[in-house]
C-alpha cells in the first residue's frame, strides 16, 4: 500500500437516503484513477448498501472496509426521553469478528433503540467493541459537540471514555476540515487530545458527493430530501467541500498533520474483511423422530404420487423414473430441506383452509413439487420441465415462488416464524429511486417551477419502464429542443440526470421473506419495517441469495381470496363445492374471453388483453396458456400471426419433423422457453440441464459464447439426427430468436388455471362471483364503480345498502328480475337454475362508518332483531359506536331508507335519535328496565321534521361520496342517448391509447380540487371525471379553466376533449376544451325535453322464466324512447320495483299495450301508488328483496 496515498474512511454513498449522492461504480472508478488502495462505507446509522459496496470494491480490486456513521446516544438507546440528544461516531469494521459486531449494534440500534433515529448506547457499544475501529466523528459527534459549547472538560473525559470503550490502538481522533469555523475551533484540541491519551489522529472528508461540480445537484438532492426549494435562505446546507478528494488535495489540507494521513493507511492496512458468499445458511428441516430427511422427502412423494395418479402411479415406469430422477438431483444438490421446508408451510396453509396458489414460475416444472401438493399444475400433462427449476448442470438455489390468499398470508407467515423462531424469519428491504419522470418533477419543485412546467417537461419523457432521462432527450426531439432553447428546462435536466437512478426512500418487499438456521443478526442486519412492527433485513434479495440465505416470496394474491369467498357463498347452496373439482372444458367459461367480458378475470382485465382474447378463439386452457404467455413486450409482435395460424389463415411450415412435434399445440410459434429446451435437446442432442444453459445463453446475446455453441448445437445435430450445417443452422437462428421472447410456460400455466378458474366462476355463478369481487374492493372506490357498471351489463342488481339486510360485505339476495332486463347487454349472464339474482351493497364498503361498528350493528340485529326506527337503531348500539358521522353516512346513502321516510328530514333527526340513545343508555346503567319486556321494545318514538327533501342531484351526489358509485341514479341517466351517439370514447376505453393521444369522453364531475400556480398564483384546478366505465383525473389550466369555472362544478355532466398522460401507471389528462352537455334527446324525454313517463308492467309471485322471456322479447320488438317500469310481488306480500335497462325503453303502440294487456298497470295508478306510504316500494332500483 503506497504511503504517498489516502484512503476515505468516512463516506456517504447513496444509501444515505436522499443525503448521500455516491453510486458505487462511479465511486470504485474514481478510487481507481486516484491510486486510492482502500475505501470505506460508513452510511448513517445503516448498513443497506454493505454487500453492493463490498463486491463493487472488490470486483474494482480496491479494499474494501465496511463501516457505519452511527447514532450513539447519552442514555439508554431504549428510552425514550421527552428531549433527545444523538451524537454521531463513526466505526469501521476491522475484522470479522467486528463485522459480526457491528451487524448486531446496527440491529439492535433499529429493533431497540429506534427514537426518530437508530441509536445505540456506550453501553451496548462496549458489548460489542471488539474488532471495531472508531472514529471519533464529525461536528456532530459527542465530542466535537462539548468542544463547540466550550466545555473542554466534558470533550476530555469523553475522549478517555471512547479509548477505554474501544482500546487506544482502535480509537482514533477524526479530523475534519472544510473551512467552516467550528471545524477550525475543534481542530485546535482535538490533537492535544490524541497526544494526552495516546491516540492516533484520522483526516476524513465526510464525503457526501463525488465531485466538486456535483455540489450544486447535491444541494437539489438536499432540497428533496428537507421539502425546501433551492432559493429559501433558512434550510439545511451543505458545504461544497464534502466530495471525494484526491490524497494530494487531504495532504494538502491536512499538511500540518501528516500522520493523520498515514494513519488512514494503516488503518485501511488493518481492515481485512473477507464475507463468504454461496455456503447455505438454510435451516434443516425438522423431520419426525427416527426418519431421516431424504427418507422422509422420498415417504412424501410417493404417497402424493398415489394421491395425484391414482393406478397410473404404479404401472407408469416413466411417470416412477421421473419422481426417481427429480428426488435424485434434489439430494444431490443439497435441497431436501429447502424443498421439505416449502412443503410444510403450504401443508400448513391447506390444512388451515388458507387458499394456496396452483403455482408460480419454474416450481410448476416438477413432478415433486405437485405430488407433495406444492404447485396443482401436471407437469406431464402440459410438456414441464424439471430442469427449467433445477437444473443439476448449473447448481443455483431452486425459486419457488407461493401465491396465497391475500387476507391470510400474514398466518403463514406467523408459522413459519413460530417454526424457525422470531429472528431467524425477516421481511426483505426494497428501496425506491429516482426515476425518471419523478426526478424531473422533484427538481421542478425545488427550483419553484410551476405544477404545470414541471408536468409539461415530464410529460415529453415516454412512459416506459426503465427509460433513462438520456436515452429519452434523444428519442423526443421535442425534449431535446427544450433542452437546447430554454435555460430552465437545461438547467432541470442537468440536475435530474445528475440525481436520476439514486436510491430515494427503503420500503418492504411486497413479498420476500428470508429465513436463517440461527439469529438472522448474525449473518444480516436487521430494521423494522416503516409502522414499527414487522423485522426486515436490512440487505435486499440480491445480496441474500448471494449470503446463502433461504429467500422466498410469499405473495398474497386478491385473487385467491375472491376465488375462496366465491366458493363460500356457493356451499351454502352446494356445500361440497371445491373449485379443485371444477371441470377444467367448460365452454361458457371459454366463451367469456371470447366475447371479451373479461372484468373480473386474472390476468385478463387490460383493455389490450381483452381486445386479443377477443380474436383468439379460446377453446381450451392451452389456449388461455399461450395468450397469457404472448401478451408481453416482444412477443406482442407475434400474436398476429399466431392468430392467423390458429385460424388457418396462414400456413404452417417446420425447418424440420421433429420441431412439428415441439410446436403443434403453438402452431409453429415457439412462445415458451420449454420449446427451446425441447428443441436443443431433441435435435442437438442436448441434456434438459444442458439446453437450459443454452437458452440462458441466447437470452443473454453473448457473442463470443453463442459462437462456441453454434458449433457444439451443429455437430449435435448432425450426430443425433444427421442434419445438415446448413439446416443446423437455419434452426439455430430460430431458437435464438424465439429464445428472446420465450416465457416460462410453468409460470403461464399456473396463471392460466387461475384464470379460468375466474372464468369459470363468473360463467356458472356470476352473482356470488361478482359479490366476491366487490367484497375485495371495499376500499377501492373507484374498482368498485367499474364493478357496479359490470354488474349492471350482467343484469346482476346492486341493491342500496340496508341496516336490516346488508352483512359486512357484499352478499347474493334473490330478486324477481326479467332475464336481460338491468342495465346494457348480455344480462342473462346472470340467470341461474335458482332465478335471477341481486347483491346487496356491504356495510364495511360505506365511508366513514367503520367496520368495528358495523360487525356490532349487525351482531345486535341478530340477536334482537331487524331495527325498528333511526331511534331504535341508536338506543340499542352504544352510544360510543352510534355517533353522528356514522348516523349521517348511514341515512346518506340510504341505508334507513326501508322506513319509507325521506333522507332529508332522517338526517334532521339525528341529534334527537343520539339523545334518545343516550337517555335510554343511561336508563339500561340505572337498571330502569321495563318489566313489560327488552328495553329496546320502548325506546322513544321516531320523531318528525318538516324539511324539504333532497333533490335526486343531492341523493346520487351523497351516494357517490359515501359508496364509490351511484345507487338510485346516475348524473348520466339521462344523456345515455346523447353519450351514445358515438361522438364521446369511454373512460375505460383510454387505456387503450396511446400516451398523448388526443380523445373526447362526456361524464359527471364527482370532485373538483381547486389549486393556484406556485409561481404567478395562477387559478388552475383537478377534476374527476366519471362515465359508467370509470374515472379520469383531469388537469384544467388557467386560461380554460377561467373560461369554465361555473361549469366546473360538482355533480354537472361534462363534455371534454382533452389530451391523455399515462405517467406513472396512472389515467390522467389535460383538458383542452370543456362544457355542459346537453340532454335534450336523451332516453327519458320525448323529443321536446319533457320527462316520458314509464310504461308499467306488474308480476305475480309465481312469474315464471317463460313468462319473463315472453316480455323480454315483445319490449325488444319494439325499441323507443319510453322508459319502462317492472314490479314484482313477493312471496312475503311485498313489492319490489326494477327500472329496465336503456336497450329495452319501447315505443308505446296499441299493438303493444294489447299484447302486454295481462301485465299492463296504467302510468295514472302508478303515480297514485307512489303516493300511498303503505305500498312497501321504494323510489329507489330495487326496493326489497328476499335475501338469499
Amino acid at each position: 500500500m503506497s504511503r504517498d496515498s489516502f484512503v476515505h474512511l468516512h463516506l456517504h454513498t447513496e444509501y444515505s437516503l436522499l443525503d448521500g449522492a455516491v453510486r458505487m461504480r462511479e465511486l470504485m472508478n474514481e478510487a481507481l484513477k486516484m491510486k486510492m488502495p482502500a475505501v470505506a462505507i460508513t452510511d448513517h446509522g445503516n448498513l443497506f448498501g454493505a454487500i453492493d459496496f463490498y463486491q463493487c470494491a472488490k470486483a474494482a480490486g480496491i479494499k474494501p472496509i465496511i463501516g457505519c456513521e452511527a447514532y450513539i446516544t447519552s442514555g439508554s438507546h431504549k428510552e425514550k426521553p421527552s428531549r433527545e440528544t444523538t451524537y454521531h461516531l463513526t466505526l469501521l469494521a476491522e475484522n470479522e469478528s467486528g463485522y459480526r459486531n457491528l451487524v448486531k449494534l446496527i440491529s439492535a440500534a433499529h429493533l431497540d433503540g429506534f427514537y426518530y433515529r437508530p441509536r445505540i448506547d456506550k453501553a451496548l457499544l462496549a458489548a460489542h467493541a471488539q474488532g471495531l475501529i472508531g472514529l471519533s466523528g464529525c461536528l456532530a459527534s459527542e465530542i466535537n459537540s462539548a468542544l463547540q459549547s466550550d466545555n473542554i472538560q466534558k470533550a476530555r473525559s469523553l475522549t478517555a471514555e471512547y479509548r477505554d470503550i474501544f482500546g487506544s490502538k482502535n480509537f482514533f481522533i477524526e479530523l475534519h476540515d472544510h473551512g467552516i469555523a467550528e471545524q477550525k475551533k475543534c481542530n485546535t484540541n482535538l490533537p492535544k487530545f490524541a497526544r494526552e491519551f495516546g491516540l492516533g489522529l484520522a483526516a476524513a472528508n465526510d464525503v457526501h458527493f463525488l465531485r466538486r461540480s456535483d455540489h450544486q445537484a447535491h444541494d437539489v438532492l438536499l432540497c428533496i430530501n428537507t421539502a425546501t426549494k433551492i432559493e429559501e435562505e433558512q434550510r439545511m446546507r451543505y458545504e461544497p467541500e464534502l466530495y471525494f478528494k484526491s490524497p494530494d488535495e487531504m495532504r494538502k489540507i491536512f499538511c500540518d498533520f501528516p500522520d493523520a494521513i498515514t494513519n488512514t493507511l494503516e488503518i485501511a492496512d488493518r481492515c481485512n474483511l473477507e464475507i463468504e458468499f454461496g455456503k447455505s445458511k438454510y435451516p434443516e428441516y425438522p423431520v419426525p423422530e427416527g426418519k431421516t430427511r431424504d427418507g422422509y422427502l422420498c415417504e412424501l412423494c410417493y404417497k402424493g404420487l398415489s394421491e395425484r395418479y391414482g393406478e397410473r402411479a404404479e404401472r407408469d415406469r416413466e411417470l416412477i423414473k421421473r419422481l426417481d430422477y427429480e428426488i435424485d438431483v434434489l439430494k444431490r444438490t443439497g435441497f431436501v430441506s429447502y424443498i421439505l421446508i416449502v412443503w410444510d408451510f403450504i401443508h400448513f396453509a391447506k390444512q388451515r383452509g388458507i387458499p394456496v396458489g396452483p403455482g408460480r414460475g419454474s416450481a410448476a416444472g416438477s413432478i415433486v413439487a405437485y405430488v407433495l401438493g406444492i404447485t396443482d399444475i401436471d407437469p406431464l400433462q402440459y410438456g414441464l420441465i424439471f430442469e427449467r427449476f433445477l437444473n443439476p448442470d448449473r447448481i443455483s438455489p431452486p425459486d419457488i415462488d407461493v401465491d396465497f390468499c391475500e387476507a391470510r398470508r400474514g398466518e403463514v407467515l406467523e408459522y413459519v416464524r413460530q417454526k424457525y423462531g422470531e429472528r431467524r424469519v425477516a421481511q426483505i428491504i426494497t428501496f425506491g429511486r429516482l426515476k425518471a419522470r419523478s426526478v424531473v418533477r422533484d427538481v421542478a419543485r425545488v427550483m419553484g417551477l410551476s405544477v404545470r412546467d414541471g408536468d409539461r417537461i415530464a410529460k415529453m419523457i415516454p412512459n416506459e419502464l426503465n427509460i433513462t432521462l438520456s436515452s429519452a432527450a434523444e428519442r423526443n426531439p421535442e425534449l431535446k429542443r427544450a433542452v437546447a432553447t430554454e435555460l430552465q428546462t437545461k438547467q432541470l435536466m442537468q440536475h435530474a440526470m445528475a440525481l436520476e437512478g439514486l436510491s430515494r426512500s427503503a420500503g418492504v418487499h411486497a413479498a420476500g421473506v428470508v429465513i436463517s438456521d440461527r439469529d438472522l443478526a448474525e449473518y444480516v442486519p436487521l430494521c423494522r419495517d416503516v409502522k414499527g412492527n414487522d423485522i426486515v433485513s436490512q440487505y435486499s434479495m440480491n445480496p441474500l441469495n448471494d449470503l446463502g440465505l433461504l429467500k422466498m416470496d410469499f405473495l398474497g394474491l386478491k385473487t385467491l381470496t375472491v376465488i375462496e369467498d366465491t366458493a363460500n357463498l356457493i356451499r351454502k347452496t352446494q356445500p361440497k363445492f371445491e373449485i379443485k373439482d371444477i371441470p377444467l372444458n367448460d365452454q361458457k367459461a371459454f366463451d367469456l374471453y371470447n366475447r371479451g367480458e373479461t372484468i373480473g378475470l386474472f390476468q385478463m382485465e387490460s383493455g389490450g388483453i381483452t381486445s386479443v382474447s377477443k380474436q383468439f378463439d379460446v377453446r381450451k386452457l392451452d389456449d388461455i396458456i399461450a395468450l397469457i404467455a404472448l401478451y408481453r413486450p416482444g412477443p406482442m409482435e407475434l400474436i398476429g400471426d399466431y392468430i392467423k395460424r390458429k385460424k388457418g389463415l396462414t400456413k404452417i411450415r417446420y425447418e424440420h419433423p421433429l420441431l412439428e412435434e415441439i410446436c403443434a399445440d403453438t402452431y409453429g410459434v415457439m412462445i415458451y422457453q420449454e420449446q427451446v429446451m425441447a428443441a436443443a435437446s431433441k435435435l442437438g442432442g442436448y441434456s434438459m440441464g444442458q439446453a437450459d444453459l443454452l437458452r440462458r445463453a441466447m437470452g443473454k446475446k453473448d457473442k463470443e459464447k453463442m459462437a462456441k455453441e453454434r458449433a457444439n448445437f451443429i455437430a449435435g445435430c448432425a450426430h443425433t439426427n444427421k442434419i445438415g450445417e446448413r439446416k443446423a443452422n437455419a434452426i439455430f437462428d430460430l431458437l435464438e430468436k424465439f429464445a428472446g421472447y420465450g416465457f416460462n410456460k410453468s409460470h403461464s400455466a399456473a396463471y392460466a388455471l387461475i384464470s379460468y378458474e375466474t372464468a369459470y366462476l363468473k360463467a356458472n355463478h356470476p352473482v356470488k362471483f361478482m359479490a366476491g369481487l366487490l367484497s375485495n374492493e371495499i376500499n377501492n372506490t373507484e374498482k368498485i364503480s367499474v364493478l357496479v357498471s359490470e354488474c349492471k351489463r350482467m343484469g346482476i342488481t346492486i341493491l342500496p345498502p340496508d341496516v336490516n339486510r346488508s352483512g359486512l360485505k357484499f352478499v347474493p339476495e334473490t330478486v324477481a328480475a326479467v332475464a336481460g332486463l338491468g342495465e346494457g347487454q348480455g344480462a342473462t349472464t346472470a340467470v341461474d337454475d335458482r332465478g335471477y339474482r341481486a347483491i346487496r351493497f356491504g356495510l364495511a364498503a360505506i365511508k366513514n362508518v367503520g367496520q368495528g361498528a358495523m360487525e356490532l350493528a349487525i351482531r345486535e340485529r341478530e340477536r334482537g332483531g331487524e331495527f325498528k326506527s333511526l331511534e331504535d337503531f341508536c338506543s340499542r348500539l352504544d352510544s360510543r359506536v352510534a355517533n353522528r358521522k356514522m348516523l349521517e353516512s348511514l341515512v346518506k346513502c340510504g341505508a334507513f331508507d326501508f322506513l319509507q321516510r325521506e333522507r332529508a328530514e332522517l338526517f334532521a333527526c339525528i341529534d334527537d335519535a343520539l339523545a334518545a340513545s343516550v337517555s335510554a343508555f343511561r336508563d339500561r346503567m340505572a337498571g330502569q328496565v321495563s318489566l313489560f319486556g327488552d328495553e329496546h321494545e320502548h325506546v322513544a318514538p321516531p320523531r318528525k321534521r318538516s324539511v324539504s327533501p333532497w333533490s335526486d342531484r343531492e341523493k346520487v351526489s351523497y351516494e357517490k361520496e359515501l359508496l364509490g358509485f351511484y345507487v338510485t341514479g346516475h348524473p348520466l341517466d339521462a344523456y345515455t342517448e346523447v353519450i351514445a351517439n358515438g361522438k364521446y370514447q369511454t373512460i375505460a376505453s383510454l387505456t387503450e391509447l396511446s400516451d398523448r393521444a388526443t380523445f373526447r369522453v362526456a361524464g359527471a364531475i364527482t370532485q373538483v380540487d381547486k389549486k393556484f400556480t406556485r409561481k404567478e398564483g395562477k387559478p388552475f384546478a383537478v377534476v374527476w371525471l366519471e362515465d359508467l366505465t370509470g374515472t379520469l383525473e383531469l388537469v384544467i389550466w388557467n386560461e380554460l379553466y377561467l373560461e369554465c369555472a361555473e361549469e366546473v362544478v360538482p355533480g354537472n355532466v361534462v363534455g371534454v376533449r382533452g389530451k391523455l398522460d399515462l405517467r406513472d401507471d396512472s389515467l390522467r389528462a389535460t383538458a383542452e376544451k370543456l362544457g355542459l352537455l346537453s340532454s335534450e334527446v336523451s332516453r327519458n324525454s320525448n323529443g321536446n325535453g319533457s320527462k316520458m313517463p314509464p310504461l308499467c308492467l306488474r308480476f305475480s309471485a309465481n312469474a315464471g322464466s317463460d313468462e319473463l322471456r315472453e316480455v323480454q322479447a315483445l319490449l325488444a320488438a319494439s325499441p323507443g324512447q319510453q322508459p319502462v317500469r317492472l314490479f314484482f310481488e313477493t312471496a312475503e306480500g311485498e313489492t319490489v320495483r326494477v327500472d329496465a335497462g336503456s336497450n329495452f325503453h319501447v315505443s308505446v303502440t296499441a299493438e303493444l299495450e294489447k299484447r302486454l294487456q295481462r301485465w299492463l298497470v296504467a302510468a295514472v295508478e302508478e303515480r297514485a301508488r307512489e303516493s300511498e306510504q303503505a305500498m312497501a316500494t321504494k323510489s329507489v332500483t330495487v326496493a326489497r328483496a328476499v335475501e338469499y
